[in-house]
């Protein structure tokens, strides 16, 4: 039998995939942190965890300790609220992947309400090119734009949102207004680099004329919003990035309009756990702010 108390140190260094954070959190040495788990892989004769790019990795019985461990960690803590008649406050550490436009100018505005309500949940919000995969514990959680088809997930969709054509008056005036989807060809197209898309919901100019390529092309979609807005070339930009940029113009925007949608993606194991719904509700709240937006300026 095993030390219960293990199951925390445990518990912190899955959470935070190495040692010294998991050290700061516990308010322990390094040291003990290892011994401590050399100590409870020795009691249940596996190893939990494996090195992978300067971090602890679980290993498949690490993952299946995780389940079991969170589990009993969530027993505890509602056992001392009953017990003390006391609501618990929430906590522990949620790791979120996102991407950059959706972090950047949905999640980063809420995120100060988030935590006044939710001060003891730390939030890792990574917005690096492709999502971390749940079903491999890579991330706690993902806004993916397009629902996964395999592994053990929880998928629930959180919302739609839109896409027009924007460009900035100085553009316009110094290059002319296309009036169709052909028109664009003759235009300075600002969009992705085409090998690095990591999902096929991104690549919008082929959607709206086929054969259409970007002559300015970025990963970042807070660099395409900057350089169609500097008067760069003319781009396909989310409108709740660019439908509230003064300094745009909405380009056919009745004609040419883009539909996607935001899927909510939880490891199976963890959709139970409490601070997992408080970010899936605060996520839920955030997409919602989402409304048809008329455009700074008259859609011609």
């Amino acid at each position: 039998m095993f030390d219960w108390d293990d199951l925390r140190i445990f518990l912190a260094v899955a959470r935070a995939r190495r040692v010294a954070p998991a050290a700061r959190a516990l308010g322990v040495d390094a040291t003990t942190i290892g011994r401590r788990l050399q100590r409870l892989e020795q009691a249940l004769g596996t190893d939990l965890f494996e090195m992978a790019a300067g971090e602890r990795a679980l290993t498949e019985r690490g993952q299946v300790l995780l389940r079991h461990a969170e589990s009993v960690e969530s027993a505890a803590l509602a056992a001392m609220e009953d017990v003390t008649g006391q609501q618990r406050r929430l906590s522990g550490q949620v790791r979120l992947s996102v991407a950059e436009g959706f972090g950047t100018w949905l999640l980063a505005p809420g995120i100060a309400d988030f935590h006044a309500h939710h001060p003891g949940i730390r939030i890792d919000l990574i917005t690096a090119s492709g999502f971390l995969n749940p079903s491999k514990r890579e991330a706690d959680m993902a806004v993916m734009l397009a629902r996964p088809q395999r592994g053990r997930l929880s998928v629930k969709r959180l919302g739609d949102y839109r896409l027009h054509l924007y460009a900035a008056p100085a553009y316009l005036e110094r290059a002319g207004r296309p009036d169709s989807p052909s028109a664009l060809r003759d235009h300075t197209l600002v969009g992705y680099v085409p090998e690095f898309i990591f999902s096929p919901e991104l690549d919008y100019l082929d959607e709206v004329e086929a054969g259409l390529e970007a002559n300015l092309r970025s990963t970042s979609i807070n660099m395409q919003h900057r350089m169609v807005a500097e008067g760069a070339g003319i781009g396909v930009l989310p409108d709740f990035i660019a439908g509230h940029d003064p300094s745009l113009e909405r380009l056919m925007g009745e004609r040419i309009e883009i539909t996607r949608s935001f899927w909510l993606v939880t490891h199976g194991d963890l959709r139970q756990l409490a601070r997992i719904a408080a970010v899936a509700t605060w996520l839920q709240e955030r997409v919602q702010t989402l409304k048809p937006i008329d455009g700074p300026a008259p859609a011609r």
